[in-house]
Parts: structure tokens; C-alpha cells; sequence
């Protein structure tokens, strides 16, 4: 299902006007999530040869090709109003359903269930279950109380919200009363709505990254590390991935000699990536991310699987940029090794040959600098060892 790095593209009849579309964040109101899609897609068109627009306006008249860069999955009748036909016209993915680019689609129903909203396919849960997490998905409150029962034998359950980022909108439930506590919090009708995650909690949890960017003629994939930081608050939140970017696709990620657990999420993560291009009709996507996690329950039992997906810009962005510009000027490049970065706080000393994608004081989040760089880089006939 894959695309290969040696599939010719042809190549559009002019070149693309690159745009940002918000779905989650308005670029008028300036926090720090705008600026940095903003910087992001200004780097997109720079490495396209072509020129950033800013915000997509549909009153506006743009030349025939446009690039989208959205801050969130589309859905495909969005996709069809703005032009958005493959892989080729967006930094992103598009989905058939809007629950399959949240949480939820990465779990199935608990037994039994009988709430499920338009579109869910009971057949791709059970197809998934071995590549994810222990956990369900529930869209009433008897639902939930079932996926709870079903998963305290290992200890504490994590409750999330679909549409929730890192740690946000989550709660850790230890009984029947925790749980009520957070079904009244959320109400029945935003439960029926909305639906929400009920997944095992894990102690000690190493969060791997796997991915793939298909851009242009190119095609690049990777693994990373996700790295915790304190923010201005004292909160651990997501302070950066280290990657490890190959030319070509899966096959070629696999072919590095890789440590045991990553090549398990590399797996894991291809896997379903590949469950839903075949089970959800519909879905593309020239940007592929992948979490997956890797820790014990309180019963001591080992998990790993996918936590969640990704199809549109993330954290990772900055460095599959640099990854995709390398690759571009140099042609003998196979590898490249590159990380980002969110530091909190004022005093902030950037490594040297830096690129900031953001630095200034957010309402919300305070002092924060965002950056990538470019670590490390390989060239064909080199050792096929990552980083």
C-alpha cells in the first residue's frame, strides 16, 4: 500500500500558491500553535520553489493548484470544497469519517456495545486490537462502565477525550466512582457526540514515533523519540522528538539494523497504518505520524502499541522539513538524523544551525522557542546503522 520513493510523479502543470487552513487555531488570534503552522508552510513553499499565500480564504481567487497546509484532518466532503483530491495538494491527510482522525479510532467497541456513530467499522477494531494499546472506545455511559470493568484487572484506567493533544483532556480512574465522576463532568449527550477513549494505564511509558511524508517526487519515513519538558506552569508536557529520517518508505526504514523495541513500534505502526487504507475507503494522507507507546500496567504486564495517529502537521514537522531539504539537495543522501525541540522559560540557547520556528511569550503557554536541527547525515555505500 505503500508509495515508492522510485514511483515517478507527474508533475504539475504550475507550480503550487502554498496556503494555511485553520481549522483548530485562527491566525488572527496569534498564539503559538498559528505562528508555527505559519512558519512551517512558509518552509513547505520555500522548499516547493514557490510562494506561501498566508491563510486560505474561499472568497478569494487562487491560481488552479493550491497546497493546503491544515492545522487539523480533513474530512472529504472539506476536502472536496477546497480542492483537496491527493496526496499532492496537502501537507496532511484526509479521513471519511471525522471520529477516524481522533482517538477513538484506535480502539473498538467494548462487548456488547450497541452506540456507534455513523461510518464505525466493528471490523477494523477487531483487525486492530493485537497493534494497540488495551482499551476502548464508548459513545454511552453503560458502554463506558463496561470497557472500565473489562480493563481494571490491570490497575488504573486512563479516560480521554478524542480530540484532546498530549495530556489534555484526560483523567486516570481507579473505580466506579472515579468514572461517574468523569461521565457527569462530560454529559451524556457530548458522550453520544463525542465519544470517548478508555485505555489501560502504563507506568514508566517510552512514547516512539513512526512515520511517513510523501512529498513532490519524494518519499521519506522514520522513527523518533519523544522527549517530556517542564513548562512555565511545572506541568510535563511534549518538549521534542529525535528522529531518524530515511529515503524511501517502509522497507527502507526497516532495513536499518534497528533495537528490538523500535523495530516492534516500526511494525506495529506500519501495520495499522496499512489497516486503515484498507478498512476506512476514502483515507489519504501525505502525512503519516504514528505514537506509539511501550510500558507495564500495574499488574506488571509489558504493552506496546500504536496510542494514536497523526495526519496533519505536529511536533515533528520542523525536522521531517529538514529531512525532505537535505534529501533534495543532496541526492546521495539516504539518512538523515534530526531533532526538534519546545523550551520553555526565557533563557533558551539554540544549538548551533538552529532553524526557530517559533520564539516569543504566548498568552497561554508563556516564554517558549521552538526549534529543529539537523544532526547527522549519510550517504549511500555508508553503514546502514541509525543516529
Amino acid at each position: 500500500m505503500e508509495p515508492s520513493a522510485d514511483d515517478a510523479v507527474s508533475a504539475a502543470p504550475a507550480l503550487p500558491v502554498v496556503l494555511v487552513h485553520c481549522k483548530r487555531y485562527k491566525m488572527a488570534q496569534g498564539g503559538h500553535e498559528a505562528h508555527t503552522l505559519r512558519e512551517l508552510a512558509r518552509q513547505i513553499a520555500e522548499l516547493k520553489g514557490t510562494q506561501f499565500a498566508g491563510e486560505f480564504d474561499e472568497a478569494r481567487a487562487y491560481r488552479a493548484h493550491r497546497y493546503l497546509v491544515p492545522d487539523d484532518t480533513l474530512t472529504l466532503a472539506e476536502a472536496r470544497r477546497l480542492g483537496v483530491h491527493s496526496v499532492r495538494d496537502l501537507y496532511g491527510g484526509v479521513v471519511p469519517f471525522p471520529f477516524v482522525a481522533t482517538k477513538l479510532v484506535a480502539h473498538g467497541l467494548p462487548d456488547g456495545a450497541r452506540v456507534a456513530p455513523p461510518g464505525w467499522s466493528q471490523a477494523f477494531g477487531a483487525h486492530t486490537a493485537s497493534l494497540v494499546l488495551p482499551g476502548y472506545s464508548a459513545f454511552s455511559r453503560e458502554d463506558a462502565r463496561n470497557a472500565a470493568r473489562a480493563l481494571w484487572k490491570g490497575g488504573r484506567v486512563r479516560i480521554k477525550r478524542p480530540y484532546g493533544i498530549g495530556c489534555a483532556g484526560q483523567a486516570l480512574v481507579a473505580d466506579s466512582d472515579q468514572l461517574e465522576a468523569e461521565l457527569d463532568a462530560l454529559g451524556d449527550d457530548a458522550l453520544q457526540a463525542e465519544g470517548i477513549v478508555i485505555e489501560r494505564h502504563l507506568d514508566g511509558i517510552e512514547t516512539f514515533s513512526v512515520g511517513q511524508i510523501t512529498f513532490d517526487d519524494m518519499v521519506a519515513s522514520y522513527y523518533g523519540i519523544q522527549h517530556l519538558t517542564v513548562n512555565n506552569h511545572g506541568h510535563h508536557v511534549y518538549g521534542g522528538t529525535d528522529l531518524v529520517v530515511v529515503r524511501g518508505g517502509f522497507n527502507a526504514l526497516e532495513g536499518l539494523r534497528l533495537p528490538q523495541e523500535i523495530h516492534e513500534a516500526v511494525a506495529k505502526a506500519r501495520a495499522f497504518d496499512t489497516a486503515v487504507q484498507t478498512g476506512y475507503a476514502g483515507f489519504f494522507a501525505s502525512r503519516r505520524n504514528y505514537d506509539v507507546a511501550r510500558g507495564h500496567d500495574e499488574a506488571g504486564v509489558l504493552h506496546c502499541g500504536v496510542l494514536e495517529q497523526s495526519w496533519r502537521v505536529g511536533g515533528a514537522t520542523g525536522a521531517e522539513i529538514g529531512a525532505l531539504r537535505t534529501f533534495r539537495t543532496e541526492p546521495d543522501t539516504y539518512l538523515v538524523c534530526a531533532s526538534t525541540r519546545e523550551i520553555y522559560g526565557e533563557e533558551v540557547r539554540l544549538p548551533a544551525g538552529a532553524c526557530v520556528v517559533y520564539r516569543g511569550v504566548d498568552a497561554q503557554a508563556g516564554p517558549l522557542t521552538k526549534y529543529y536541527a539537523l544532526e547527522e547525515t549519510r550517504r549511500k555505500g555508508a553503514s546502514v546503522d541509525e543516529c
